[in-house]
């Protein structure tokens, strides 16, 4: 029957299908079936025993479906499915198509989960998968433990709307223009990301022992320090509590600030325009950042090493941020504060993965202006990168009209505030919140930044005038970010959605640009069948495990594919380093 139903898939263009499995780990599950389905309102079931001679048999004979270049094999999340398969020692090879990405890329501030998609597109409520094992919690049973015909009939049903939405996904596609990004990056980036997944990183566990107690030790001490400037002992992790000693017992401000339920607001916002006036809240501030610290990750970090390999395997997300940019979990990479010095220790821990290997950390430098200065073709800041210059430095004696070496490092440092917050739509309110500056010279320097760069000033009101005339805005590759609240009447969604309008682009070209380059340096690895592997990207960075015998080789690749990615009116410009450690190799 099987082989049966492999020869009329080999004959099909497309063929959407989906895994069943015991748990939601992909490196780790068991697959409990698979379901197949080309033609709309029939699909097909297959059971896969928990048995590995029974069900090698049947991989074997779906094998060279998965396996086949021509039929362009369908999934909802189809990175998950690759994932489980590989346990299974199967391939998904491509042409591949993901109904999620899909919908990702032309909706991306709505949900992506298959039911919603169902129930908006196709006017279908699908059987819930809590009809089938119930809600979450220990009452929860497995999929294994489903009936036969009630988990055919919920996993055929997933394949055919998964097959039914692709065909509405096309049209939608073809319509907005969004080929180009579907095609060439955002389904190539899935077998990358699912590669990288696999391969996970080794983590060095007796250094995190270490760290655990030295945070513990500090994390003592500061706490003695709070109780003694604030003369008794309370729970740190209350806010309630906080709040009543900072605002009822210390009397801080005259007026605080109190949450919907009419307790005093003691989040970052409100403790960190305190803490210039108040060593407690400094203590406070130090307290938090290294209590969330050792819980994320010097905690936690050893509970997600596998058993099975060694590593610790962060999973690497399409579809979660509305700007294109990869989010991660399980561990997130993304929240460890690089610039803090707690938070670098935690990047110690990460290591290669044997003598043979040291790690490899390739940075793009300062992406975003680079494609701010393209996109707006903003002259002064167009030559300060082609003349290699310093452009921080370049926009200080701009802006403080003074020559570049005789710049201070304040100025510079203003500079640099006001170059990075300018993306953002920073307010002279903001910039004196991030410098040292009076909101008055704040106000100043702001509009000396846009007299010495106007290409910025009329890029930001282009960019502006497009959203509120199309309602959206577009990366250099055609990534649209739609803005519902560009003509709003309220003058907050509106600010807001403005600030995105500036923003989503820039964020987004450097989003496609990594992605481009990191398509290309798995291409070229495997081509050249290199030991060496990409493991990690956190925002503007990759990491790589390096063989000791293919480091120029590889130092070679990853600089001129990332530097080579897209071409701007800008050189792209990356930072290489090696270490024994990712701190190190930062």
């Amino acid at each position: 029957e099987l082989k049966l139903l492999v020869e009329k898939m080999m004959k099909q263009e497309i063929v959407a299908f989906d895994t069943e499995t015991e748990g939601l780990n992909a490196l780790e599950t068991n697959i409990v079936g698979i379901s197949f389905s080309w033609q709309k309102g029939i699909g097909y079931y297959l059971p896969i025993k928990n048995n590995k001679t029974v069900h090698e048999k049947s991989f074997e004979i779906l094998r060279p479906f998965f396996e086949s270049t021509e039929i362009i094999k369908v999934g909802h999340n189809i990175k998950f499915d690759i994932q489980v398969l590989h346990k299974y020692n199967i391939k998904v090879l491509s042409p591949i198509y993901d109904t999620m990405v899909a919908h990702y890329l032309i909706n991306p501030d709505m949900r992506h989960n298959l039911d919603t998609l169902s129930e908006s597109y196709l006017n279908y409520s699908p059987i819930s998968i809590e009809s089938l094992i119930g809600k979450k919690g220990k009452n929860q049973v497995s999929m294994r433990d489903v009936s036969i015909d009630k988990i055919t009939n919920y996993a055929s049903e997933d394949a055919d709307i998964t097959l039914q939405l692709k065909s509405v996904f096309d049209k939608e596609i073809e319509v907005n223009n969004l080929n180009k990004i579907f095609y060439d990056i955002e389904i190539p980036i899935i077998n990358v990301l699912s590669e990288m997944e696999i391969e996970g990183i080794k983590i060095d566990t007796s250094y995190l022992k270490k760290l655990d107690k030295e945070f513990e030790e500090d994390l003592g001490k500061l706490k003695k320090e709070i109780f003694k400037k604030s003369g008794e002992e309370f729970n740190l992790n209350s806010p309630k509590q906080l709040g009543e000693i900072l605002f009822d017992k210390l009397k801080l401000v005259s007026k605080p600030k109190k949450t919907k339920t009419g307790q005093y607001s003691t989040s970052e916002d409100v403790l960190s325009s305190l803490a210039n006036d108040h060593k407690i809240i400094e203590n406070i501030l130090e307290w938090r950042s290294l209590d969330k610290l050792q819980n994320t990750y010097v905690k936690s970090l050893p509970k997600e090493v596998s058993s099975l390999t060694g590593r610790v395997h962060s999973s690497f997300n399409q579809t979660v941020t509305t700007t294109g940019r990869l989010s991660s979990n399980n561990p997130n990479l993304q929240n460890i504060p690089i610039r803090t010095a707690n938070g670098q220790k935690i990047r110690r821990a990460f290591i290669p993965r044997g003598s043979d290997y040291i790690l490899m950390a390739a940075d793009y430098s300062q992406i975003e202006l680079r494609v701010i200065a393209s996109m707006s073709n903003e002259k002064n800041m167009i030559d300060a990168f082609v003349n290699n210059q310093d452009i921080h430095t370049m926009t200080a004696s701009k802006i403080y009209n003074v020559d570049p070496e005789n710049v201070t490092r304040e100025q510079r440092g203003n500079a640099k505030t006001v170059n990075f917050g300018i993306i953002y739509g920073v307010s002279a309110f903001g910039l004196s919140q991030q410098t040292d500056l009076n909101r008055s010279e704040s106000k100043v320097m702001i509009d000396n930044y846009f007299i010495n760069y106007p290409g910025l000033k009329k890029y930001m009101s282009d960019q502006i005038d497009f959203a509120r005339n199309n309602g959206y805005v577009e990366t250099i590759m055609g990534r649209r970010r739609y803005l519902q609240n560009i003509n709003s009447q309220n003058n907050m969604l509106r600010s807001g959605a403005e600030r995105n309008a500036i923003n989503a682009p820039i964020q987004g070209s450097a989003a496609d640009i990594i992605k481009i380059a990191m398509i290309n340096i798995n291409s070229e690895f495997k081509k050249q069948s290199l030991k060496s592997k990409m493991l990690l990207q956190v925002h503007d960075e990759l990491v790589f495990d390096v063989h000791n015998s293919e480091k120029d080789q590889i130092k070679d690749i990853v600089k001129t594919t990332m530097e080579s990615a897209v071409k701007l009116k800008v050189p792209l410009k990356i930072d290489l380093e090696f270490g024994k450690n990712w701190l190190e190799a930062h």
